[in-house]
């Protein structure tokens, strides 16, 4: 008899193998041997039949014997009762037997138990070690196979109630492995049957039992109905999920079954105990195919909340609160961590699933991917993402990372779901840390600023929650990151570190010694770095508990090393160092912590020391001292020391400030000077009580004098007084004064007004006849100056009294005119290098700037820098109060007309020799007007006079401010280290505004923008009244040429700075919503009152609005630009910006038909202006509805009517900024666009119906169209730019075509046989073009044009052969023709050099496709250009001329 032997299951599940531990145990628990009583009396046909075969029979709990191999013994059985001429009905009795001797449980335990081989005479060779039970072997007879089946499973429910017996026997357990694994089931269908029927009565225990044994039992065939029944059982009681899970998982499904069953068991998720969660997830996992994989996963995604497996946050807080107490939480606490538990078993359920199946990782991706909104992201999403990365596979880790960052980068994935995560998984999470720490590096690394601070926070969290080896591993990682040297993750870490001291110092200084290991990298760093760096040294060091008291001793060390260098760089790190570490122990204590809360004395001894210790190091070099006096300042301004260390600092300053820089106005100054010496800038009225002046001209003077000598005597001098020092120690100096007084500087406020110690000005215009010292010195002299008068704005700028403001406006209206005066002198003095203002930076040897510096046209350039028209002082609005300065104002007049004719040097390229505004100067720009009574000294009246924020004073404020936000709120593209690192370092003279947050800066603007909105108006209004004075011209007689280059330029500035505060990207950011609403709020107020009510929508629809209203006035294109790109960037900010697209394009539309004339009556031109145009354009076609139509427009109609334009007016009628000049920048744009626009219409694919095709094509007839207007441009202008431009764009419009467009006309063209045909002839046209220019850039051998020529080739090649197999596909390749294609240049003449290269060109050409135009046609095409002349007709003739044709294709 044939027997088939069931093949075992590849995955038993969980639980079947538990079961399988629990037969092997019973079978090797043999009985012990006791005296066996044969049963002699009435003895069954069961009992004989079974000693014939070779099995004797034990009673108690002896184990039956046999006497041969099982094989044997069920032969012989079947034999007798074969043989026996009672059969069939001996079976009958042979069961009945059985059935007698197993009434009593010990028997019928021992014939469910293996039987014990017995070894007569010593002879094992019989008998193998291992047998079945006796049930087992009987079962293996096929002739009595069903009978026992029947048997045992009557005699089941007897046990089903008894627990385990004696040695943790089950019975129930074993009858039912009795079952599994038979050679073959006779009847497998009804003991199915029989099964499901016991399931459906049996106690929990067993029905897991037969359910897990089911696929160990059953023949393949029965697998899929068995599986139906087990489903519905699953949804009738879930508290059997795991066992039909794994019973499920082993059976052999077909595939639609598997989907109905995983289905089923998606549906009953949500109802599932969590600690059957993993199981199910494994079985939804492992249940995959290939091409539901993502459907699946997106489901399994929605349905898995793992929030809902977690205790809330307070309630973990309340027990951990009572397991603090010692109260006995022990029935909650293991609820809490199981929770953990189970979660854990899912993410390796998920893990494994992932590691094992590619299609799973990929489904995974791209269902986190496809998620778009903030509320629908999940802690399960984080997970995945640290499970994809842990796993080996490159792809998955890689795209992991990918994804990550594209959701933080668009703000998707934002902190607050990694807090949750950290906070209720930490134990889970603790699994995944060499991933988390993996993607917190990628982040950190990137050059992207918007990822970068979400990797800081997996760093912080990872610090924060994590064990001791964690937070080693984050400090470590974190400290090699600063040791990079890439901007901004050197300061991202630093900052990360920083807040990690001040929110764990006693962990932190476990690693301080890490930390210390960065001192010996500071090479890289940036004097901002080091400084931060320090801080958080000194903190942990020096801080109050002093836990890293360790490194004390180390930083001293380094402190002084470096104080003691003679290399600039050193000994500037050393002075930053000592000063932070004077902050950390200097700092105020609260009295708490301290006796009295004063300092110590020790630590005061120490202080004092290092203060005295780094003015003695810091006194023989000028640059040391102002960097130190700059440091101190800094210090007061941001830290809050001891009273007695600010005590410490400050009372000498003041003295030595008088003593050192100021000089009483008594007798004549005397000494010999380079310039005679004259008092200048002097704001004080009365000079009777005797005045004070800055000695500035005698102190330059002497500190040159010095160097000379010290150069020719190298011997060391004492203490030198140098102008340099003199504008940081007056920064410490008020600074100390606003501490002592609470912000009110009385006691210095005689510095703002007093004259200072100059020479005559008029010297700057004999500046050709002086000598290069002389012509040095001068420059010198200025720089001091206007620093000075910048650092005292600096200090009197927050004053309240009117006299105070008005003489700060002065003070600026000074700074104006001495740069105009400094632009000259410098122009006239190549290769001088000025006087440092900034000493934290790198030292600035050997940069020549005047040689290389721009000479200015006197004409604002559009980049918002620092460019003074030679204006005069602008104080004509101000009544000056000395005589001295009214001369200076009569002699400024009389110069005018000399200045408009010299040309001055710009200063953008000196901005690093100007000490740094402070933000508060700023509040300037809120003065508005300001009156003031007067005494006129001749007259005895009284004159009210006003004073107001002149036209170059704002321009001076606005440049500064836009350089500010520019460095502050516009994130860099990129902060990835230059190879060869630029000798200007972007941060020179921003070293105060480094240490505020973006946010600050953007609060101050916000609260600046009602003054701006002011100013802006103030522009508007002045050019809308200079416009009707001129009866609408700019370039009127009244026009003043000077102011109306001012006021252009703050009109400019002003829409850059509200554009730059607008373009913030800390505004997208949850938390910065209040701030936005706040500003968008300023600007709808203006025009509606009631900004307060109002929601987002509404402010910015009033805000474009309001700013919309500015249109009429706009000075110069690039103004019209900054106003486009504003009401772009403002439209933004709402949730619905395509509502204000059309409005954006139709005021790009207006200013580019707007003819753009300068003051002097010049039409504008220049690359300044080209780059404007080039930018206005874009805005225009991005914005526009329909960018082929707007194409076809400019191209169709601008262009022909510039062709067609007399020789007087070179520009197009509708398009006036379209001219010969601007024509390439047009060109290039419309390429560029079309180029953009076709990539974005959708891939044609064989389930659009008719009306989609139809739509598609249309949209693809219109772009061809408008690329061959544009390609047949070529032939009127025909300069390698365009020519360029044409080769490129065309490759890229090709490609497109190929990718896109080629799909489309496969399945179309059927239906739209005429429109594919017509579409094709018309690229067609435009193809052959582009193969000629081809020609034309090889004859020239121009290489710009060459380049792009083998790649385009390849494209118009790749396009004759789709061609042909797009006809191919409609059966229609008879229709197709091709020939070789002469080569022409741009004329059409034929080019006969080359033609050796003709049979490899052949095919490059442009087909016939399924029209078969005739060659003679193509020749007359190509000839029909003769001259420029009729270039424009072509233009035409092209565009609406049809040719003949002539179609074969069916």
């Amino acid at each position: 008899m044939m027997r088939k032997k069931r093949r075992s299951s590849v995955d038993k599940g969980e639980g079947a193998a538990a079961t399988t531990t629990k037969v092997k145990k019973s079978r090797s628990a043999g009985g012990k041997q006791k005296e066996a009583v044969a049963e002699e009396t009435n003895e069954s046909v069961f009992g004989v039949f079974l000693r014939g075969a070779g099995v004797t029979l034990k009673q108690g709990a002896t184990s039956n014997e046999i006497a041969v191999d099982q094989v044997v013994f069920q032969k012989r059985i079947q034999k007798q009762l074969q043989k026996s001429p009672r059969y069939p009905g001996i079976v009958q009795e042979f069961i009945s037997g059985l059935e007698s001797h197993i009434e009593d449980p010990e028997r019928f335990r021992n014939c469910l138990l293996p039987c014990v081989p017995r070894l007569p005479d010593g002879d094992s060779s019989c008998v193998s070690s291992f047998q079945e039970s006796l049930l087992r072997m009987l079962l293996g007879i096929e002739m009595l196979q069903t009978l026992i089946i029947n048997t045992l499973l009557e005699k089941l429910p007897e046990f089903m109630l008894d627990g385990a017996g004696d040695g943790g026997l089950s019975i129930p357990c074993i009858i039912i492995n009795q079952l599994k694994w038979l050679d073959r089931v006779v009847d497998s269908k009804e003991l199915a049957a029989k099964l499901m029927e016991l399931v459906s009565v049996a106690p929990v225990e067993v029905q897991r039992d037969i359910i897990t044994s089911l696929p160990e039992i059953l023949e393949d065939s029965q697998h899929n109905d068995i599986a139906r029944e087990l489903n519905s059982l699953l949804q009738e009681n879930t508290q059997l999920t795991v066992p039909i899970l794994d019973a499920l998982s082993s059976l052999n499904l077909s595939s639609s079954l598997l989907t109905e069953v995983r289905g089923a068991v998606m549906t009953t998720l949500a109802a599932v105990q969590l600690e059957d969660l993993p199981v199910v997830v494994k079985f939804i996992l492992h249940s995959v195919s290939t091409s539901d994989a993502y459907e699946v996963v997106c489901n399994l995604r929605k349905k898995l909340e793992l929030e809902h497996c977690v205790l809330p946050p307070v309630l973990q807080a309340s027990q951990s609160r009572l397991k603090n107490k010692g109260a006995a939480v022990s029935a909650s606490t293991p609820a809490a961590c199981s929770s953990q538990d189970s979660i854990t078993l899912i993410l390796d359920g998920i893990k494994s699933a992932v590691r094992f199946q590619k299609t799973i990782s990929e489904a995974w991706l791209k269902a986190i991917e496809s998620v778009d909104d903030v509320e629908d992201h999940k802690v399960i999403d984080l997970l995945v993402l640290f499970i994809l990365h842990s796993t080996n596979a490159n792809q998955s880790r890689r795209g992991a990372e990918r994804v990550l960052k594209v959701k933080v980068r668009t703000g998707q994935i934002q902190e607050a779901l990694l807090q949750k995560t950290f906070r209720d998984y930490i134990q889970v999470m603790r699994g995944y840390f060499p991933s988390i720490l993996a993607l917190a590096q990628s982040l950190l690394h990137s050059p992207d600023p918007c990822v970068v601070p979400f990797g800081g926070h997996m760093y912080r969290h990872s610090f924060t929650a994590f064990d001791s080896y964690c937070q080693q591993e984050v400090v470590g990682s974190l400290v090699t990151h600063v040791c990079s040297g890439v901007g901004g993750e050197v300061d991202m870490a630093l900052e990360l570190l920083s807040g990690l001291v001040t929110e764990k110092p006693s962990e932190m200084a476990l690693y301080a010694v890490f930390v210390k290991g960065i001192l010996d990298y500071m090479d890289n760093l940036t004097p901002q770095q080091i400084r931060r760096l320090f801080h958080l040294l000194s903190r942990l060091a020096f801080g109050q508990q002093q836990q890293g008291a360790h490194i004390q001793d180390d930083m001293h060390i380094v402190i002084r090393k470096q104080l003691s260098s003679t290399v600039p760089k050193y000994k500037r790190i050393g002075i930053i160092g000592a000063v932070m570490i004077v902050g950390s122990m200097g700092a105020l204590r609260p009295k708490a912590e301290s006796q009295n809360g004063s300092l110590p004395q020790e630590t005061l001894r120490q202080v004092t020391a290092l203060l005295e210790l780094v003015q003695s190091s810091s006194e023989s070099s000028p640059e040391a001292a102002a960097l130190y006096y700059d440091e101190l300042a800094n210090l007061i301004l941001t830290s809050m020391l001891d009273p007695q260390v600010q005590e410490m600092i400050g009372k000498s300053v003041l003295d030595d400030f008088q003593e050192d820089f100021v000089v009483d106005l008594g007798p004549d100054i005397t000494g010999s000077f380079p310039f005679p010496v004259h008092l200048m800038y002097n704001l004080d009225e009365d000079e009777s009580q005797g005045g004070i002046a800055i000695n500035l001209m005698p102190l330059l003077a002497k500190d040159l004098q010095n160097k000379g000598e010290q150069q020719s005597k190298t011997k060391k001098a004492h203490k030198r007084v140098s102008p340099l020092c003199l504008s940081p120690f007056f920064r410490l100096l008020r600074l100390c004064e606003e501490k002592r007084h609470q912000g009110d500087l009385e006691e210095i406020d005689a510095l703002l007004g007093c004259s200072l110690v100059l020479t005559d000005m008029d010297i700057v215009e004999k500046i050709e006849s002086l000598s290069k010292a002389e012509r040095d010195f001068l420059c010198t002299l200025l720089f001091h100056t206007i620093n000075w008068f910048r650092e005292v704005i600096n200090a009197f700028c927050r004053q309240k009294e009117t006299e105070m403001k008005m003489k700060v406006m002065t003070r600026l209206q000074n700074i104006t005119y001495l740069q105009s005066l400094l632009e000259r002198a410098l122009a006239g003095t190549p290769g001088y290098v000025p006087p440092l203002a900034n000493f934290d930076g790198e030292s600035t040897d050997g940069i020549i700037l005047s040689s290389t510096a721009p000479v200015n046209k006197a004409k604002k350039d559009g980049s918002g820098k620092k460019r003074k028209a030679p204006g005069k002082n602008s104080s004509g609005n101000n009544s000056q109060l000395e005589e001295g300065m009214e001369a200076d104002e009569t002699q400024q007049k009389e110069k005018e007309k000399e200045k408009e004719v010299r040309q001055g040097v710009s200063l953008v390229s000196y901005r690093q020799f100007f000490r740094e505004l402070d933000m508060e100067v700023l509040s300037v720009l809120q003065c508005g007007l300001l009156s003031r009574s007067l005494l006129d000294s001749e007259l005895n009246t009284k004159v009210r006079e006003e004073v107001l924020l002149g036209p170059a004073e704002l321009v001076f404020l606005l440049e500064d401010m836009l350089r500010k936000l520019e460095f502050c709120l516009t994130a860099a593209p990129a902060k990835r280290a230059p190879f060869l690192k630029g000798r200007t370092d972007k941060s020179v003279g921003f070293s105060h505004l480094q240490q505020r947050s973006s946010k600050d800066i953007a609060s101050c603007c916000v609260q600046l923008l009602p003054a701006l909105c002011s100013h802006l108006e103030n522009c508007h209004n002045h050019f809308q009244t200079l416009l009707s004075e001129n009866n609408g011209v700019v370039d009127g007689p009244a026009t003043d040429i000077q102011e109306h280059q001012l006021m252009s330029s703050g009109y400019q500035l002003l829409l850059q700075v509200l554009n730059t505060t607008f373009s913030w990207s800390g505004f997208s950011q949850p938390g910065q919503r209040s701030l936005l609403k706040k500003a968008l709020g300023v600007l709808a107020e203006r025009l509606k009152e009631g900004g307060a009510e109002m929601n987002m929508e509404q402010l910015v629809k009033h805000s474009f609005k309001y700013l919309l209203n500015f249109r009429s006035t706009m000075p110069s294109l690039s103004t019209a630009l900054c106003l486009s790109q504003l009401l772009s960037t403002v439209s933004e900010r709402g949730g619905n910006p395509a509502a204000y697209r059309e409005q954006t394009a139709s005021l790009a539309r207006r200013f580019l038909s707007q003819e753009w004339v300068t003051a002097s009556g010049e039409k504008e031109r220049g690359n300044k202006f080209n780059e404007a145009l080039q930018t206005l354009l874009r805005v225009y076609l991005v914005h526009v509805d329909d960018i082929l139509k707007a194409v076809e427009e400019i191209a169709g109609e601008g262009i022909p009517e510039l062709l067609n334009a007399s020789k007087d007016d070179m520009s197009s009628a509708s398009w006036p900024t379209l001219n010969r000049q601007t024509f390439l920048v047009f060109y290039k744009v419309l390429m560029a666009e079309l180029e953009k626009a076709v990539r974005k219409i959708p891939a044609g694919k064989i389930s659009d119906n008719t009306e989609a095709q139809s739509e598609k094509l249309l949209t693809w007839n219109l772009a061809v169209r408008d690329f061959h207007i544009l390609v047949n441009l070529v032939k009127v202008f025909d300069t390698r730019l365009v020519l360029n431009v044409c080769l490129k764009y065309g490759r890229l419009f090709l490609e497109s075509f190929l990718k896109l467009g080629m799909p489309l006309l496969d399945y179309s063209f059927k239906r739209h046989k005429e429109d594919v045909q017509s579409l094709l002839k018309t690229f067609q046209l435009s193809t052959r073009q582009l193969h000629h220019m081809c020609g034309h850039s090889k004859i020239h051998q121009d290489t710009s044009l060459t380049n792009h020529v083998p790649a385009l080739k390849k494209s118009l090649e790749l396009f004759l052969y789709r061609v042909k197999a797009m006809l191919t596909l409609n059966n229609c390749q008879e229709a197709f023709w091709m020939g070789n294609l002469k080569n022409r240049n741009l004329k059409g003449e034929e080019i006969l050099s080359q033609r050796s290269q003709e049979s490899e060109e052949e095919e490059e050409e442009e087909e016939e496709e399924e029209e078969r135009s005739l060659p003679p046609q193509e020749q007359s095409e190509e000839e029909a250009q003769d001259s420029d002349s009729e270039g424009s007709k072509q233009v035409n003739r092209i565009e609406d001329g049809d040719q003949d044709s002539t179609d074969d294709s069916d």
